[in-house]
């Protein structure tokens, strides 16, 4: 007999083994799949769109049009650091945190050669949020992480932003956009429990996003622009970009 349930944890965790590692080896953790991601950035002449050392279009013009401003920022599924680096160019104090060693690899080789001063860390945001990723962050930026978790993680995401988002901070989401034809999966929520696959990654309408994220302020909610290959930045049209913001904090009367 085995009943290992006792925390709210417990249960998450429970769900997490319910889904089979998209590579077929074996089963995955919270917002897992290290190895499957290792494999994904073990050869970097492939021509994958966000390999470049380039920032996602929209953060690049946030930043532009004044709607963030430098200060600590925290890039959740940072991949090879392309956001990262970005935001340390322009004086941002940077955490950035990856499940893949060999993603976190290339990024600290890429902040070496840039002379670019940003923490990179290997391991699982969830677990990490309130110690090595402490906070609080006057920015947390996903390009890419969010779309790849199952849908009880949600509870865990929403959790780590309650945790290390400063008063008025902002979140840059970059997700999957549904209606593209082969770009995330579009089966409801129970459907893929029991189905026991994420399908590559989950997609989103503007409305589940807006519903996921009511706690917060929406900014801005559009699809990203494509960039061509030559642009300094990256820019998919398959893709929703978001930016939210928590509430600033009463004052006192």
């Amino acid at each position: 007999m085995d009943r290992t349930v006792r925390t709210v944890e417990d249960v998450l965790a429970l769900l997490d083994g319910l889904f089979v590692s998209e590579s077929g080896s074996g089963h995955l953790a919270a917002g897992d799949g290290k190895d499957f991601w290792d494999r994904f950035y073990a050869d970097r002449s492939r021509p994958v769109p966000f390999f470049p050392a380039k920032p996602d279009e929209s953060l690049a013009g946030y930043l532009e049009r004044g709607l963030i401003a430098p200060g600590r920022a925290l890039d959740l599924g940072c991949g090879a650091g392309r956001n990262a680096l970005y935001l340390a160019s322009l004086g941002f104090e940077v955490d950035a945190v990856d499940l893949s060693p060999v993603a976190i690899a290339w990024a600290r080789e890429r902040a070496a050669g840039a002379g670019a001063e940003a923490r990179f860390v290997c391991g699982d945001a969830f677990a990490l949020a309130g110690t090595e990723l402490s906070g609080p962050y006057d920015l947390v930026v996903d390009s890419g992480c969010f779309h790849h978790l199952p849908p009880h993680r949600r509870v865990s995401y929403l959790a780590l932003l309650d945790r290390v988002l400063a008063p008025g901070g902002h979140l840059a989401l970059t997700c999957f956009a549904a209606g593209e034809q082969g770009m995330g999966s579009e089966f409801a929520d129970a459907d893929l429990y029991r189905e026991g696959r994420l399908h590559g990654g989950l997609a989103y309408t503007p409305a589940s996003l807006r519903w996921i994220f009511s706690d917060l302020v929406e900014v801005e909610l559009r699809r990203m622009r494509d960039e061509p290959p030559g642009s300094p930045h990256f820019g998919e049209g398959f893709l929703w970009t978001a930016l939210f913001r928590t509430s600033e904090p009463s004052q006192p009367r």
